[in-house]
């Protein structure tokens, strides 16, 4: 791959948009670790290129030059979209790796927030005689970013929503499904991005759904499962509770017979004891840092009328997926959401409407 071009602003744009795009592709999939991007460059041709590896480890860097041609790597020119790493953990520092590998100019878009890293890298580049440009499209990098640095300043998972209804709103009906096919791809998507998802007991005995990915090379990217169970109403005999050996299930309760919850723990299920509000809800918030704290830092919440709207009006929702149908339900259906709809119209700065699906579904993203 190659660029001519004369300007040297565009070739450094088109480069680190390589990278960024690398960035994007894996955001979710990372592990704890940011997804990272990185593009090596020399005599105006990509030689390599790299990506975080799923769950983390090696990182981008490392990646892009173990693939390198390492007689090509001196003098070259690397295009990062996050700030290389300095601190020693599991593995060396990136920085260290860039030395040696006689990199000559280095460009990333952003500073990372992680404090061990944070505007270091620059620092310890310059001294081993590396010149690096930092900054470069930082717009387009704090995009990418923003759920891998809200996840490092806050307790909770980056939390996505997702409902799905009809034309005239409705978010069920007797036939359960009401988007198309390809609407029903994309909630798959959203599945294999997100390291957990977490519905209602009651949600669960209605659709008993499987919560997992079912795009084809992608089953294994499923995500744990939570569930919220007061009572621990959940039918023994649903999917999840029979997959759960196979799949991380926790289910969230209060109160319960004995016998109920050792058919739950013999059947797999880890069954963690929740305070309710006055409202009788379980508390959200102890839940949200419990999840955080498996390690789950992407979470999606498929959530149906109340759980979406006790969560939007407490304000619980990164970001949310709204999936209108077109077709129209009239009296067959149930659970009217004009008001969730109203909500996040008004909740969310960022609205971008999806109208590409076939049979004209369409898929609103609201941030």
């Amino acid at each position: 791959m190659s660029l001519r071009k004369d300007n040297h602003k565009e070739k450094d744009n088109f480069y680190m948009n390589l990278a960024l795009k690398l960035a994007r592709d894996r955001v979710g999939l990372t592990g704890i670790n940011p997804s990272v991007g990185c593009v090596i460059v020399k005599d105006n041709e990509v030689i390599s290129i790299g990506q975080t590896s799923l769950n983390g480890r090696p990182h981008a860097e490392f990646n892009a030059i173990k693939n390198a041609n390492k007689k090509k790597l001196k003098n070259s020119t690397m295009y990062v979209s996050l700030e290389p790493c300095t601190h020693y953990g599991k593995t060396n520092p990136c920085t260290d790796l860039i030395i040696k590998s006689q990199i000559k100019k280095l460009f990333y878009a952003s500073d990372d927030i992680d404090l061990r890293t944070s505007k270091k890298a620059k620092k310890i580049l310059n001294k081993a005689k590396i010149k690096v440009v930092k900054n470069l499209l930082y717009k387009k990098a704090k995009k990418i970013y923003n759920s891998y640095f809200y996840n490092k300043l806050n307790n909770y998972p980056y939390v996505t929503g997702k409902i799905a209804c009809s034309k005239d709103n409705f978010s069920a009906h007797k036939s359960k499904i009401i988007t198309n096919k390809h609407s029903q791809n994309v909630s798959h998507l959203l599945r294999y991005k997100n390291q957990g998802i977490l519905i209602t007991s009651k949600t669960c005995n209605l659709d008993n759904s499987r919560l997992n990915c079912r795009i084809n090379g992608l089953s294994n990217f499923s995500p744990k499962i939570f569930i919220l169970d007061t009572n621990l109403n959940i039918n023994l005999n649903s999917n999840i509770v029979k997959n759960s050996k196979n799949i991380d299930t926790f289910i969230f309760y209060n109160t319960a017979s004995k016998l109920k919850k050792k058919s739950l723990i013999k059947a797999g299920v880890k069954l963690i004891n929740i305070e309710v509000d006055i409202n009788n809800y379980l508390n959200i918030y102890k839940i949200l840092k419990y999840i955080k704290n498996k390690g789950i830092n992407y979470l999606l919440i498929e959530g149906g009328y109340t759980l979406t709207k006790n969560l939007l009006q407490k304000g619980l929702f990164n970001e949310f997926y709204l999936f209108k149908s077109s077709l129209k339900l009239s009296n067959k259906g149930k659970n009217n959401i004009s008001s969730i709809i109203n909500k996040l119209n008004n909740q969310y700065k960022n609205k971008t409407k999806i109208n590409t699906f076939l049979d004209k579904d369409i898929l609103i993203n609201y941030r």
